[in-house]
């Protein structure tokens, strides 16, 4: 009677483990990434908070505003995979979801997407209070960014074409206000147009890449592909891509954050952008990707050594200059 105890016990912890797993999975983690871009406002305010060395309570409140957008977004991704349970299971890569699959129970994705809101709300709040009391900016940006992407997306805004490329853009971009409401800082405009459109760029390659793997049975997987064809799309990417690269090179040359003296220092990172830009173009038309930003990022290296060092240039003009 002991050993069948053990043994029903012993199950029930892997079964438990699989569970886990497999709910951690239909969080993606690996698109967390998408959340650095609330880090953006250190770097990329007009009156520049980033130097952690010096004031470190704007860098823990950003890493506070990344962690509350991690847990909206898994969130947001839950809702969305029990919204499209049923389509995933015709596409030949998300039928392999948690959801999709049958690896993870609805009910078992209902709790989990309470609980993270649950936990997303008061952490907002705590990591955007001070001394003067509770500010409720970020909250209502955390919020906003939940009701438009998990819900208005997810049942109404993602069947409407161009809209829906533009909604997933807005996510983007509301990441970036938060990580200035978050640490009370003006994001300047450009970083907004130049955010902007880089989220409809990555949107338009995740359509482009939907359209060219289910190819026929596109409309069939999501009702909106039928609204779209790649020449469309294409001409598209062209305009967004020649947009991105001039509002950045507006902003290295003439936003309020950029140092002027001698000259515009910023425009030294204007190639590591033009590059990475198309080095990604190169990954959609000749590899086949876009579909996942983040995995492409992840895993090709010369896209993410360009951003890397994209990076490191940023901070280093903004430190010495």
């Amino acid at each position: 009677m002991n050993n069948l105890s053990g043994e029903q016990a012993a199950m029930a912890n892997r079964s438990g483990t699989r569970m886990f797993y497999h709910l951690l999975k239909a969080m993606r983690p690996r698109q967390w990434i998408k959340n650095t871009f609330v880090f953006a406002a250190l770097a990329f305010s007009e009156n520049r908070l980033w130097r952690f060395w010096d004031n470190p309570e704007p860098m823990l409140r950003a890493l506070g505003a990344f962690i509350c957008f991690c847990l909206a977004a898994s969130a947001i991704y839950l809702v969305n995979d029990l919204a499209d349970i049923e389509k995933d299971r015709a596409h030949p890569r998300k039928r392999m979801r948690p959801l999709a699959s049958g690896a993870l129970s609805p009910r078992s994705a209902i709790i989990a997407t309470i609980l993270l809101i649950v936990l997303a709300v008061p952490l907002a709040l705590w990591v955007d209070s001070d001394n003067a009391g509770l500010d409720f900016g970020f909250l209502a940006v955390l919020l906003t960014y939940v009701v438009v992407q998990g819900f208005l997306y997810t049942y109404w805004l993602k069947n409407i074409v161009i809209l829906d490329i533009l909604i997933i853009a807005a996510g983007f971009v509301l990441r970036a206000v938060g990580g200035g409401a978050v640490i009370d800082v003006t994001i300047t405009p450009w970083l907004l147009v130049c955010m902007g459109l880089l989220a409809i760029f990555l949107g338009i390659g995740k359509r482009r890449h939907e359209l060219t793997l289910l190819e026929g049975g596109a409309g069939d997987h999501r009702r909106i592909l039928a609204e779209y064809s790649v020449p469309m799309l294409d001409q598209m990417l062209a305009i967004v891509t020649a947009s991105i690269i001039m509002a950045y090179s507006m902003t290295t040359y003439s936003a309020p954050v950029a140092p002027q003296e001698p000259y515009p220092m910023l425009m030294a990172t204007i190639p590591f952008v033009i590059y990475a830009i198309f080095r990604y173009l190169y990954l959609i038309y000749q590899r086949g990707g876009g579909g996942a930003p983040e995995d492409l990022v992840l895993k090709d290296l010369p896209l993410a050594s360009s951003i890397i060092l994209w990076g490191i240039t940023v901070l280093g003009v903004l430190a010495i200059f």
